[in-house]
């Protein structure tokens, strides 16, 4: 029998696609069983007591946690994972970029001297991994590819495959000065609020650069721009930022050390055609009572 599926706030091809591959059938909301939300949490509807799963388009779900739309009468998933491969390719090319100088020579005309002296290889570096969720872990298999080790940070210290070594987030003040670089991909919670500040930029290594691709408030951006500034860190990445966007004429456009891209690691243009597989998946799970991916547990941030 097929499941009644409700795809909002508009269709969507990928996903009515993925619907319909997987047997499910394209209802209005007030027949559905099953709701593929793909906006934020404003606007998110007043739901009938028949929806028992919600598919939300996004890992991170702060913000539907602040606007109260979670709720324990139905099962809710996130898109933790979904989007892993193409936010670690982002993460890598951040990482490179900045390492081997291509921000810089792409502002100049052939600048040798100044950037033949500044290039650094990622091979034989140690990189942090803060959060080894989905992102961090379809990134370290790419960091070993360049050469480079990677240091793994999760909630539980549970051994992380590919990485040499992992720890918890208890133990980050004695691990921040063994690393080179450090690339964030950890949820936005209470706990890694500025995780990254002002005492652990002073006791990264001045070769260091900073990828973020997870959120902006996990680092404490005026430490961030006070280090760049004064050279205590070589560089800084990021693909968000806080307050997102930046105004016109924040810091972090006048550094030559930094490299800004607009929270495109998981371009929007994208998002749907990459999110279809995963909804096809838990529907058929869901469809033959199976556990489904990325559920939200009552009470969790992420």
């Amino acid at each position: 029998m097929s499941i009644p599926v409700c795809v909002l706030p508009q269709n969507d091809p990928h996903i009515d696609d993925a619907v319909t591959s997987a047997d499910g059938e394209l209802v209005d909301l007030d027949q559905a069983r099953v709701l593929a939300w793909l906006g934020g949490p404003d606007g998110f509807p007043e739901l009938p007591d028949a929806v028992e799963w919600v598919a939300l388009p996004s890992a991170g779900i702060e913000g539907f946690m602040r606007a109260g739309v979670i709720d324990d009468k139905r099962i809710w998933t996130n898109a933790s994972g979904f989007y892993a491969d193409n936010v670690a390719e982002h993460a890598l090319a951040l990482l490179l970029a900045g390492l081997r100088q291509i921000h810089t020579a792409a502002r100049t005309r052939w600048d040798k001297k100044r950037i033949d002296t500044s290039v650094r290889s990622l091979h034989g570096s140690t990189v942090m991994v803060l959060g080894a969720g989905g992102i961090g872990k379809a990134l370290i298999p790419r960091l070993s590819a360049c050469g480079a080790t990677a240091l793994a940070v999760n909630h539980s210290g549970r051994h992380v495959d590919g990485a040499q070594e992992t720890v918890t987030w208890k133990d980050l003040a004695d691990v921040w000065a063994r690393v080179d670089h450090v690339v964030i991909a950890a949820p936005a919670t209470e706990e890694t609020h500025h995780i990254l500040d002002a005492d652990a930029l002073a006791a990264l290594p001045d070769h260091a650069w900073i990828v973020n691709i997870a959120r902006g408030t996990l680092i404490d951006q005026p430490a961030l721009i006070d280090a760049l500034r004064a050279g205590t860190i070589a560089g800084a990445a990021l693909d968000v930022t806080d307050p997102e966007p930046p105004a016109d004429d924040d810091p972090l456009f006048s550094l030559d050390n930094v490299i800004v891209t607009p929270h495109v690691a998981n371009p929007s243009s994208t998002l749907t055609e990459n999110l279809a597989p995963w909804i096809a998946e838990n529907l058929r799970r869901f469809a033959g009572r199976e556990q489904l991916l990325s559920v939200v547990e009552p009470g969790s941030a992420y």
